[in-house]
């Protein structure tokens, strides 16, 4: 059967495609330590779910306005208001399915074909495939370890040509967990500034699970002159457990967002009600479940890096927040085990999963192929038991 010609231009997630192989060999009996998943190991908060079973009982499973009910936009824009400091309304704002699907609807609506969208890498392995299915060109900017995976001005300001209609910034980042502070914001908004046909995508969707007393800050409150380009992506899906539940939603210029909202129209129209009514009481509610959980997380990640520490010629940049960690497994490419050989981060990856029974995702995905990404959204026993094999699979290379 004849495929489109846009169809050949992605690649499957690479994030599903572990957590599919790590399925079906735990189908078959085999025990694997899963750290390549990306959400949240903990239940959705029960005041969150009691809220989506009373929509249920109040009759509220019909179709919603495309855009969002507007009880959850205005505790998004609540939301914005107390932890950014802006004032959006709601015809600013568009609920979408998930965050993905709300920087699908963004690209699609402003890129045109020959548009380029400067992607620092690493970057998440969905934004250079839903460049290309807008018919938009990706140029990705390496942003190595050394610079602590973060974006240069300097190197911004080379990638900045007449055709580049978009940066995108993700910070606290999927995969490092690093995070853009308010001198890093400062340098990249002076370039901005010197390129007024640059929008911004600003995809904060890890911004609640900080580490070490940070403060959150991100480019529209660091420059108000950048305010009108910017447009800010966000959901429930991590700060609330709630990656099920499939609620984004996307924040900016009241314009972009009436035909991003027309165009959601004909692709999904609206988002799950009883999502809806749920993230209502996630954004407004008690944010107790929302807090402890983010101190779990900074726990595990000083765990993970010290395990991390005693593996032989192992670096591992220090996450900022989210809940990955980048390691740099470089110094074991081309070893061998019996007759594989080493070469990158897609056969580690395959090696510690048939060796380890231990599931990451390889950096090639991301960007960056010297290292692995490890998701420590998990037990502590797993994290111990995990990081023990695969310290135990390394020392069988040679």
């Amino acid at each position: 059967m004849k495929l489109s010609a846009m169809i050949g231009r992605i690649k499957p997630s690479a994030t599903l495609a572990i957590n599919a192989k790590a399925n079906e060999l735990k189908k078959s009996g085999v025990k694997i330590i899963n750290f390549g998943v990306g959400e949240p190991d903990f239940d959705t908060p029960k005041n969150i779910g009691n809220a989506g079973i009373e929509s249920i009982g109040k009759g509220r499973t019909r179709y919603t306005a495309v855009g969002g009910i507007n009880e959850l936009k205005d505790a998004i824009c609540a939301t914005i208001k107390a932890d950014y400091g802006i004032s959006y309304g709601r015809e600013n704002v568009l609920v979408s399915n998930g965050g993905k699907h709300a920087l699908y609807n963004l690209f699609m609506t402003l890129l045109d074909p020959g548009d380029e969208v400067i992607v620092p890498s690493p970057y998440w392995v969905s934004y250079p495939d839903m460049v290309n299915l807008a018919n938009a060109k990706p140029v990705v900017v390496t942003c190595p370890e050394k610079d602590g995976f973060i974006l240069r001005p300097e190197n911004l300001e080379k990638a900045i040509t007449p055709k580049t209609r978009l940066l995108i910034l993700n910070s606290p980042s999927n995969p490092t967990g690093k995070y853009y502070g308010q001198k890093e914001l400062e340098a990249i908004a002076q370039v901005l500034l010197r390129h007024e046909n640059v929008l911004v995508v600003s995809d904060d969707i890890y911004y609640r699970i900080l580490f070490g007393g940070r403060k959150w800050v991100s480019l529209g409150m660091v420059e108000e002159r950048l305010r009108d380009r910017i447009f800010i992506v966000n959901g429930v899906s991590k700060s609330y457990c709630m990656t099920g539940w499939r609620i984004g939603y996307l924040l900016g210029d009241k314009t972009v967002i009436k035909a991003a909202t027309d165009f959601q129209s004909q692709v999904t129209s609206n988002a799950c009600s009883i999502s809806q009514w749920a993230s209502v009481e996630a954004l407004a509610g008690d944010q107790k479940a929302a807090m402890e959980m983010a101190k779990v997380f900074e726990a595990r990640c000083a765990r993970v890096l010290e395990l991390l520490s005693g593996m032989e010629k192992v670096t591992c940049a220090a996450p900022d927040g989210a809940f990955y960690v980048f390691p740099n497994f470089s110094a074991y490419y081309g070893k061998k085990f019996g007759t594989r050989t080493i070469k990158g981060s897609l056969d580690l990856a395959d090696f510690l999963m048939e060796e380890a029974h231990v599931a990451v995702v390889p950096g090639e995905a991301f960007g960056e192929d010297d290292c692995i990404r490890f998701s420590y959204a998990l037990s502590d026993a797993e994290i111990e038991q995990g990081f023990d094999a695969v310290k135990k699979a390394l020392a069988k290379l040679s």
